[in-house]
């Protein structure tokens, strides 16, 4: 590490709601602001970042605000950054592939989201199957509308979920639906058998299994062999009546096919939670269809997340400081 000691890159809310606890597990660490590294002039001699939501929480792929912009410029003017940790669990953004070809180590706090984002995918699931967005609907228009006779909701017990993605998100929701009595489905790179899935394809092979599946569930990264793979021939190959799930990247699931599925009841229902472009349109028919829930990417959100990410950059910075193995490295990931 050499015989300054090293400085590491945050928000001014970080180092406010943190700097005393990183300070006290990390003797020896001094700490820079984003905004006093972006107004100091020539490079920053920053080692290591720590991004947390606040400065990325408001921005979207396609609308990224001024601390996010401030705190990217800061990291390119860093040529001696070694290590960045993120808060979400994917690192799709182009500064995180940057920073990689230059040699730095991109982390990110993937298992932090994992129990929050089963929980509003089990909401999700249990809304849409017991037709509790038609009801509410139903309830606006004063209407006394009864789920009886063909227009009763299934039994959960006995229907397949295909979930999409197997890392800790997919696996908590795996485990959840078990427990409903739900057959399970996992797609992931290989074939690999994974509990608690029943059966386990690579991605490949998504459209063999699609004819089984009640649900389709997408909590996947982004990568050139998930992108789109939400498509046309997808919602296709389900039942007629199945319902979607999106809580992985927006660009996973091709909108038009998605919104044409469900305009010709071969989706019944969806819970979105991202999507193609964000904020989503306001003149999108999503808003508006009575069997479709629009969340604003926050199935994340929750109170305890925050401390949940900072205990996983809290355990990386041992491991950086002591040369061990980091984390949720996305190289290792890639």
């Amino acid at each position: 590490m050499g015989t300054q000691p090293p400085k590491l890159l945050l928000s001014v809310y970080a180092l406010r709601t943190w700097g005393a606890r990183i300070e006290a597990a990390c003797d020896g660490l001094s700490f820079v602001t984003a905004e006093e590294a972006l107004a100091a002039d020539g490079p920053s001699a920053i080692d290591i970042a720590f991004m947390t939501r606040e400065v990325t929480g408001k921005s979207s792929k396609d609308n990224p605000t001024p601390e996010l912009r401030g705190f990217e410029t800061v990291l390119r003017k860093s040529p001696g950054l070694r290590w960045l940790q993120i808060h979400p669990a994917g690192a799709e953004r182009p500064i995180y592939r940057e920073l990689r070809d230059r040699g730095v180590k991109v982390t990110t706090a993937s298992g932090a989201t994992a129990v929050t984002v089963s929980h509003s995918v089990l909401r999700a699931l249990i809304s849409l199957n017991r037709r509790f967005p038609l009801l509410a609907d139903a309830q606006r228009r004063h209407a006394w509308e009864p789920r009886l006779g063909e227009r009763s909701p299934r039994d959960l017990k006995g229907q397949c979920a295909v979930i999409v993605g197997l890392g800790p998100i997919g696996l908590n929701i795996a485990s959840h639906l078990k427990m409903l009595g739900m057959s399970v489905i996992g797609a992931r790179r290989s074939a690999e058998p994974v509990e608690p899935c029943d059966r386990t394809i690579a991605y490949d092979r998504l459209l063999d299994v699609l004819p089984q599946a009640d649900w389709l569930i997408l909590c996947c990264p982004a990568s050139p062999v998930t992108r789109g793979i939400a498509n046309a021939a997808a919602f296709a190959a389900m039942p007629m009546g199945s319902h979607f799930i999106n809580v992985s990247r927006g660009e996973i699931a091709v909108e038009k096919a998605v919104i044409e599925a469900l305009q010709s009841g071969r989706l019944a229902g969806a819970y979105l939670d991202v999507f193609e472009r964000e904020p989503l349109d306001p003149a999108s028919p999503l808003w508006d269809m009575p069997n479709v829930l629009v969340s604003p990417h926050t199935a994340s959100h929750s109170l305890g997340q925050n401390e949940a990410i900072f205990d996983i950059f809290l355990d990386n910075l041992a491991r950086f400081r002591e040369g061990r193995k980091l984390r949720n490295d996305v190289d290792d990931l890639s």
